[in-house]
């Protein structure tokens, strides 16, 4: 099973996609530095399955993913809602005293920020990515250097973990999306639970609230919502919205209640709600 990642071998995309699939010596992880690479992945080979970050509790959402999905040919088919820890990983025989540098991806080092400012002495150095970082620190070898990244990465590239679980926030969690080309995308075995959709609003005076009060009153439960700007039409918006049901069949029938205030509607994905964990 070949599976598109943003990031290499030991990265955060390849943890969500083991706990999603299951079996880690099936999936044949295909790296992808940038996730506009992911997409273009998938022209080329669109038997591939993908997974994409989406949003986090402490970084926000990662807005240039929404509208890369809605303009392409991907189906969501799952999502992995993934506790971040990170560890600082450093070659054999270093404690914290003989670091001087820690090499991680921007977003890594803000999310570790209170460990970095009890060790005065490391001085932090932005990278791509957080199994980068790691997989250079082992092949270069340089003492005095650290990496923060994964507990997978540490395995993979056969680092020592110097300091475990050193995120600032321990309820840090990451929602990956999963997704598979349009034309290879089967129906679920059972009735899915949840739908990411997208719509354009309709030009008229409290369409937005009629939508989603529509939604309320059929039992729909809305899990996020989201706008973009329409490029091209200034002050519009799409609306992306993530909502959970347990009737499918009224939820379909709740999307024909909502069509005469909406325009462009997109199901971007119906699939299964994925497990989130609110505690450590």
């Amino acid at each position: 099973m070949q599976v598109a990642i943003q990031g290499i071998r030991g990265c955060f995309h390849q943890i969500a996609a083991f706990k999603y699939f299951g079996e880690r010596e099936a999936i044949d992880a295909v790296e992808c530095h940038t996730f506009p690479q992911l997409f273009r992945s998938f022209q080329k080979r669109p038997d591939y399955y993908g997974v994409m970050a989406i949003e986090n509790t402490v970084a926000g959402t990662i807005l240039p993913n929404y509208a890369m999905l809605r303009n392409s040919e991907m189906n969501i088919i799952g999502e992995v809602y993934l506790r971040i820890q990170h560890h600082l990983l450093s070659i054999d025989g270093q404690s914290v005293e003989d670091i001087q540098e820690v090499h991680s991806h921007p977003m890594a080092i803000l999310q570790c920020q209170s460990f970095l400012d009890k060790h005065h002495h490391l001085r932090s150095v932005e990278t791509i990515d957080t199994a980068w970082s790691a997989k250079e620190l082992s092949e270069k070898r340089p003492r005095g250097r650290a990496a923060i990244a994964s507990s997978l990465a540490a395995d993979y590239y056969k680092l020592n973990i110097v300091a475990e679980g050193i995120e600032t926030n321990k309820r840090n969690f990451t929602r990956f999306l999963v997704l598979q080309h349009k034309e290879f995308t089967k129906s679920p075995a059972k009735a899915p639970t949840k739908a990411s959709l997208c719509f354009h609003l309709a030009h008229e005076v409290g369409s937005l609230a009629k939508t989603l009060t529509i939604l309320s009153e059929h039992g729909i439960n809305l899990t996020k919502i989201q706008s973009l700007p329409v490029v091209g039409k200034a002050w519009e918006y799409f609306f992306h919205l993530d909502i959970e049901f347990e009737d499918y069949d009224g939820y379909r029938k709740t999307l024909e209640v909502i069509q005469p205030y909406i325009n462009e509607l997109q199901i971007l994905g119906e699939y299964h709600r994925g497990i989130k964990h609110r505690t450590i």
